[in-house]
């Protein structure tokens, strides 16, 4: 998580300028505590001796859980928040659902109000929010609710105490039907050395269209390179395959960093292109629609193509695997 307040976050409404609605004066009160309603619906929270959590500098400082809808949630809090471009530091509030509330197969669609209270004149500061709290997601965006001068020169700091607050207005379980990938990257000590294949093709205009390579083995593997123009005519495809997807566990992936390359048969200014991508049985083939223009390919002052001879190479490092459940 950073410090800094980020801009368009999921689903929550954009930064607006503080807003003071009339409400009544909200009573002071020395610890975190939750509202007495049938429905508990509203969290306050008074920070008493704000200016030594100030002195402590940025970061997040978070209150004690509290309970809502059968879900567990806390409130945080940075008072020296900084936004995109802005020098000025605020303060900002974020709303987290615990990860014992959250399940795989759930999304917690939530419907809130992050709350500073106005102690002196009986009003507060509201920014409404929606967000979807998921195992992938367990935190709301980052309102930059007040500049932190505003708050030290108001009503909203008295006696060296403030108060905030969350209110829920709509809380909602949907089920989906999720499946998670869990992605393990190799640390780079473990990473084997990269293998490398080279196709020398001695007259392009033979090949059929489209074109394989011989199957050839790499990091365990068997693959294949396929290489045709594009329905355009304009460019040159380029993909490496895995030949034998099978061959990997069911649900499982490897994690493949590829570089295909055109050699340049003349100066040594290769044409390449470099991804990291998984393989698995649902997905074997990866590469590029458009490598090159079948112009620059075929222009001999490239280097690309000369006298119908090419050379194509592939470069393959298994960097990690995945598991899906």
């Amino acid at each position: 998580m950073g410090n800094s307040c980020a801009k368009g976050a999921a689903r929550s409404n954009p930064v607006l300028e503080p807003e003071l609605k009339p409400k009544p004066k909200p009573d002071l009160i020395p610890n975190a505590t939750i509202s007495s309603q049938a429905e508990q619906k509203t969290f306050k929270w008074t920070v008493d001796g704000f200016s030594s959590l100030l002195d402590k500098g940025r970061g997040w400082t978070h209150s004690r859980v509290f309970e809502f809808m059968g879900l567990k949630w806390y409130l945080k809090l940075n008072p020296k928040d900084r936004k995109s471009n802005d020098e000025k530091e605020h303060v900002s509030l974020k709303l987290e659902l615990t990860r014992a509330s959250v399940k795989l197969d759930r999304v917690i669609e939530a419907s809130f109000k992050f709350l500073i209270y106005d102690q002196s004149y009986g009003k507060h500061m509201e920014q409404l929010v929606n967000h979807s709290f998921q195992t992938a997601s367990t935190t709301s965006g980052t309102p930059c609710m007040m500049p932190l001068e505003t708050l030290k020169a108001s009503g909203f700091l008295v006696n060296n105490s403030c108060t905030f607050g969350i209110e829920f207005i709509e809380v909602a379980t949907v089920e989906t039907n999720a499946t998670l990938e869990t992605l393990f990257v190799k640390n780079k000590n473990f990473i084997n050395k990269a293998k490398v294949y080279t196709w020398e093709i001695e007259d392009y205009f033979a090949l059929k269209d489209p074109s394989y390579s011989p199957e050839f083995e790499l990091s365990g593997y068997r693959w294949y390179i396929s290489m045709y123009p594009t329905s355009d005519g304009k460019h040159l495809s380029l993909f490496l395959n895995l030949k034998k997807p099978n061959d990997l566990p069911k649900d499982s992936g490897k994690l493949v960093e590829i570089t295909l390359t055109i050699k340049c048969l003349e100066n040594g200014k290769d044409l390449e292109g470099t991804g990291r991508i998984q393989y698995s049985d649902k997905g074997s083939g990866w590469g590029f629609d458009k490598f090159i223009s079948l112009e620059d390919f075929k222009d001999a002052s490239k280097g690309y193509l000369i006298k119908g001879k090419c050379c194509i190479e592939a470069e393959v490092t298994i960097v990690g695997s995945s598991k899906t459940k």
